[in-house]
């Protein structure tokens, strides 16, 4: 199982929110670069770098922040947040991501995100599945539809979507543990490639989740809180080779 840290971006800073909410902003560091390269000197390989500002503006806005990481370390990147046009996609891989994550536009712009996965392959494209009960929220979180994440995951697997990324609302930045039983769901009932996000917050749930099947799993509060230290995921990563 892939260890992902995540760093969100809010001017340039890192920082996390509690279940998407902007109001509850806490900054854990000025240098989202400093971050990064402590992953990197501890074995983790790849990140997951959400652009906040350019999720509420609905385009990309930090991608300067993403090629200072990706030229200044070696870990792969994959980037989210606000990418809604065909334009933010050429910047975000023009400036280093290494796979980009759709969530809002998968639902409300079919057609341009799949016309993604076709123009730059699978392997490039992760399918964002934010859920709330088991019905997919978009825009940051503000917003959930009511189109089933069964059938959604279902949809996008006849599109050739072979990774996602679920990530339970109540449980993110609450540091209360992940949800099992929805993932256990998920991976007994499609054939995706499940990245585990939200609600991490102590080691012994990253073998648990590992277990059940997770490609890969986020964390992060539980890092910046030093509720899982970077010590713990080296040897978990070094065990794992």
């Amino acid at each position: 199982m892939r260890i992902i840290p995540a760093i969100d971006i809010i001017d340039g800073k890192c920082v996390r929110l509690s279940k998407g909410d902007y109001s509850t902003q806490k900054t854990y560091n000025e240098n989202p670069l400093e971050v990064a390269k402590a992953y990197e000197d501890h074995g983790i390989e790849y990140l997951h770098l959400v652009d906040l500002d350019g999720a509420k503006s609905k385009h990309i806005v930090n991608h300067k922040v993403l090629e200072t990481i990706a030229t200044k370390t070696n870990l792969n990147i994959d980037f989210g947040g606000g990418l809604k046009s065909d334009d933010d996609l050429r910047i975000a891989f023009e400036s280093g991501a290494k796979q980009i994550t759709g969530g809002s536009i998968a639902v409300k712009d079919p057609d341009t995100f799949t016309s993604w996965i076709e123009h730059y392959g699978a392997e490039k494209i992760i399918l964002g599945a934010d859920v709330k009960g088991e019905y997919i929220a978009t825009d940051g979180w503000l917003e959930t539809s009511d189109q089933s994440l069964f059938d959604f995951l279902a949809h996008y697997q006849t599109k050739g979507i072979q990774h996602t990324i679920c990530t339970d609302i109540s449980k993110d930045g609450m540091l209360q543990g992940p949800s099992f039983d929805l993932y256990q769901k998920i991976l007994s009932e499609t054939e995706v490639k499940l990245i585990a996000s939200g609600g991490i917050s102590q080691f012994d749930e990253l073998p648990r989740l590992a277990e059940m099947g997770c490609e890969g799993t986020i964390i992060g509060k539980a890092i910046y809180e030093n509720r899982i230290s970077l010590k713990q995921l080296e040897q978990f990563i070094f065990s794992n080779h």
